[in-house]
């Protein structure tokens, strides 16, 4: 089993940072594309982006140039610098990793989510 826990959530203003943390543990064989996505309220689920472990890219149209997603493979952790962020990117943010726990396959694995509220 893979585990994700994320963090660097909270309360911010509008036009205020953060950076968000997902760390991977557990039976790690193997991680490919590690991805950001969330869900504000009233609305489902949505890609922010993902990178893969040679550390390609891509980005949801509508929040690029805000938000950047990076990666640390040696720590098996993915990161995402929210910035210029509005009451509109409120919501849960969630991890996600495709990953090889060893037993010869990969499979998705998610966090439980960290809060962004972006409020004055």
């Amino acid at each position: 089993q893979v585990h994700l826990l994320e963090s660097g959530g909270g309360l911010v203003q509008p036009g205020g940072s953060l950076r968000l943390s997902c760390e991977a543990s557990g039976s790690i064989f193997s991680i490919r594309t590690m991805a950001w996505y969330r869900q504000v309220p009233g609305k489902q689920r949505e890609l922010v982006a993902r990178i893969t472990s040679g550390g390609s890219t891509n980005y949801a149209d509508s929040l690029k140039g805000r938000f950047t997603i990076s990666r640390d493979n040696a720590k098996n952790t993915v990161y995402m610098q929210l910035s210029s962020l509005k009451p509109e990117d409120t919501g849960v943010y969630y991890c996600a990793a495709d990953a090889d726990d060893g037993r010869g396959y990969y499979r998705a694995y998610w966090g439980q989510g960290t809060e962004v509220a972006v409020s004055s």
